[in-house]
């Protein structure tokens, strides 16, 4: 075996065996979950309310606060999102502005979530005056999400061939019909898979609606945007550190993360067939 196929066979295995490895922690991670919180799951446990402080009935409220701070926040930052992608792919000038902007991006997508947390704090709840609210978690978490569904979008409209564009500028398009008609278009699918990941993201964040939307108990659903609400992440880390019965609530809460995990798990599935089906449509 010479050098370079010694080179090579080592840079496989040692792929593999992270590979594996990485597989076994996984597995492991799910076993334990699921060996500790399988046993609550029931139907009552999705569609009832809690009640005895917690220490029985569902999580109903929870569920339904997940899915409204992450539908809320997905609306706020899908459409941002893309228009800046677009502004950043069609139309900013000059490059170092263009680097600049990416820059700032790049390191938003890199502050912690609780930082996050602290800004909705002091500008939805505090200067805004939306106070603990449905609409101050779901604003913070748009803000959260924004840069995945930019950088998600700028990659996808940059996939669209040239030859889409000068073809409709050949047939007297302008630039704004071309983006719109074109361009938007065909990238559509993979801005649709980047947004999809970037849902995934809202709903298991814990930092960021710890101080703007979530309320450690109620079992009241949500009736306006200006109302406090219950959600998924929040309500693991009130019943492991601020129960008050730990033997009835910690198996509450490893119930709450097994069904986090299988929506934050079942959107990234979708995601993930989202994009084998684009890639099997494209033609060119």
């Amino acid at each position: 075996m010479n050098n370079r196929n010694l080179k090579q066979y080592i840079g496989i295995t040692a792929t593999r065996v992270i590979t594996i490895i990485s597989i076994l922690f996984l597995i492991t991670f799910l076993v334990f979950i699921f060996s500790k919180g399988w046993k609550v799951i029931s139907f009552s446990f999705l569609f009832e309310s809690p009640r005895e402080g917690m220490t029985k009935g569902g999580i109903f409220p929870a569920i339904i606060g997940t899915l409204y701070l992450t539908m809320l926040s997905i609306t706020f930052a899908f459409p941002i999102g893309v228009l800046c992608a677009v502004y950043l792919s069609e139309y900013a000038k000059p490059k170092w502005l263009i680097n600049i902007i990416r820059m700032a991006i790049n390191t938003l997508a890199g502050v912690p979530s609780i930082v996050f947390g602290l800004f909705g704090l002091a500008v939805f709840v505090g200067m805004f005056k939306f106070g603990v609210s449905v609409l101050s978690g779901a604003l913070t978490l748009g803000v959260l999400i924004l840069p995945i569904i930019i950088n998600a979008s700028e990659e996808a409209i940059k996939t669209v061939p040239n030859d889409f564009r000068e073809a409709a500028y050949s047939l007297g398009a302008t630039k704004r019909q071309t983006i719109m008609k074109v361009v938007l278009p065909t990238a559509m699918p993979s801005i649709l898979t980047g947004a999809i990941i970037s849902v995934g993201r809202a709903a298991g964040e814990t930092a960021p609606i710890l101080f703007t939307a979530a309320t450690f108990y109620t079992r009241k659903l949500p009736q306006s945007l200006s109302d406090e609400v219950m959600a998924l992440p929040y309500h693991i880390y009130a019943l492991m550190t601020e129960g008050t019965h730990p033997d009835a609530q910690i198996p509450i809460a490893y119930g709450t993360a097994i069904v986090l995990l299988l929506l934050v798990l079942s959107i990234n599935a979708v995601a993930i067939i989202v994009r084998y089906r684009i890639r099997r449509q494209r033609k060119w």
